[in-house]
């Protein structure tokens, strides 16, 4: 019989078998990839086919798997492409930026994250106003960059602009005050601040600003500047007060500042305010009259101040004022100017002398005296060194006006070089 009979070892057809092929048959009748003993040798060398490809899952071809997967792919991309944008932008970020020299930019008060990078791209500070606004947002500094005038070096990175604007170390301009003005004088010096805005509501009373250098940013105003005077001096006389002699025939921190605003405008060198001071001190316990020359001028002109040509005159001593100490007895009724600390220092502890008088030493310095004598003989000396003073400056002014416009036949005085013999 010709029936195929399965093998027993293999569980194939017998047939299959002795031909040597022994793979059997999967349940779609393919062959496995199974492999026996060849049945020649050119059998042995011949390639196996490939097996079929698996069928594809039922699941895979799903349109909520396929839609997953879009969505999960296009997050993949999105984060690779965020990131890398992120590393970009933060090289940009700290990178040196195109500013090829120093240069100041002034922020004004109120300007938000985009308008402040907007500024710094028109200044060539920096050339991405977009990273600069992302990297300030994403470090949680776009609520302190603060207003004010800066000034950035050579190459500044986006990283540094962003930390200079919320240090606020901006440019610092100054004001310096000197001792012995009135507080319109002051007023006037601030008004000719061109850093300085705004106007001043009132002229500060007399001898209630401290005479100093202030310091401020662009576009502070003047009257911030007149109240920062004001605190400066409450501080300093509520200080100085505190520390005065207790023989001082002065009853209250203002008449220390009168005083001491005489004294300012009486001399200029600070070694001698607390003999200066020690002189005003001796005629008041005495009940003498202070005879103060810039007492007259204040009385006279006010705060204003005595124009430039405009001397005292004899007649002025006379002149009968609220100001005048050579016509009143005591201390006039407030302050002639705003005296600085080393005249209030003066007043509060003087010189321990029994000088009544000075006067001028033609140096720009004082000469003392006790006694009226000798008074007399030290101005009557001063008044030999005006009028020398006075004539030499005279000559000076004549010599400057001949050297300008020559007289006629002047020429004829400039020596001619002599002929040299041959």
């Amino acid at each position: 019989m010709n029936e195929k009979v399965p093998s027993e070892e293999t569980g194939i057809p017998a047939a299959d078998a002795a031909n040597g092929d022994a793979r059997p048959a999967d349940h779609n009748g393919a062959r496995s990839g199974r492999r026996i003993n060849p049945k020649s040798p050119r059998q042995a060398i011949q390639p196996e086919p490939a097996p079929p490809p698996p069928p594809r899952s039922k699941q895979a071809r799903h349109p909520l798997v396929v839609t997953l997967n879009f969505f999960l792919m296009t997050a993949v991309l999105a984060v690779l492409f965020i990131g890398g944008a992120l590393y970009f932008g933060k090289q940009r970020f700290v990178a040196d930026g195109p500013l090829e020299e120093p240069r100041t930019v002034l922020i004004t008060r109120g300007s938000g994250v985009d308008a402040i990078a907007a500024q710094l791209k028109r200044n060539n500070v920096i050339d991405s106003p977009l990273i600069f606004n992302v990297g300030v947002r994403l470090n949680e500094a776009a609520s302190r960059l603060q207003y004010g005038e800066y000034l950035f070096q050579p190459h500044v990175s986006m990283r540094e602009v962003m930390e200079i604007l919320t240090s606020g170390k901006s440019i610092l301009h100054s004001v310096t005050i000197p001792e012995g003005l009135t507080s319109q004088q002051i007023v006037d010096k601030l008004q000719a601040d061109d850093v300085l805005v705004g106007d001043i509501e009132t002229v500060p009373p007399e001898g209630s600003l401290l005479p100093e250098t202030y310091k401020f940013t662009r576009g502070a105003t003047r009257q911030k500047i007149l109240e920062q005077m004001e605190r400066a001096q409450d501080r300093l006389l509520e200080e100085v007060w505190g520390r005065r002699s207790p023989d001082l025939p002065i009853e209250t921190p203002e008449e220390l500042v009168t005083l001491a605003s005489i004294v300012e405008k009486e001399t200029g060198k600070a070694d001698e305010r607390p003999r200066v001071a020690a002189v005003f001190i001796n005629r008041l316990k005495r009940g003498m009259r202070l005879q103060s020359d810039p007492t007259i001028i204040y009385g006279l002109f006010g705060g204003k101040g005595k124009p430039s040509d405009r001397p005292i005159l004899a007649s002025d001593l006379e002149k009968e004022t609220d100001y005048n100490t050579y016509q009143i007895s005591g201390l006039p009724p407030g302050p002639i100017a705003n005296p600085g600390r080393a005249a209030l220092e003066a007043v509060a502890n003087p010189s321990r002398t029994d000088d009544l008088y000075f006067v001028a030493d033609g140096t720009g310095g004082h000469v003392f005296s006790t006694t009226l004598a000798d008074h007399n003989r030290n101005v009557a000396r001063w008044r030999r060194i005006e009028r020398t003073q006075r004539a030499a400056e005279e000559a000076e002014a004549a010599a400057e006006v001949l050297q300008e416009e020559p007289m006629p036949g002047a020429e004829k005085l400039i020596p001619r070089p002599r002929p040299q013999p041959e």
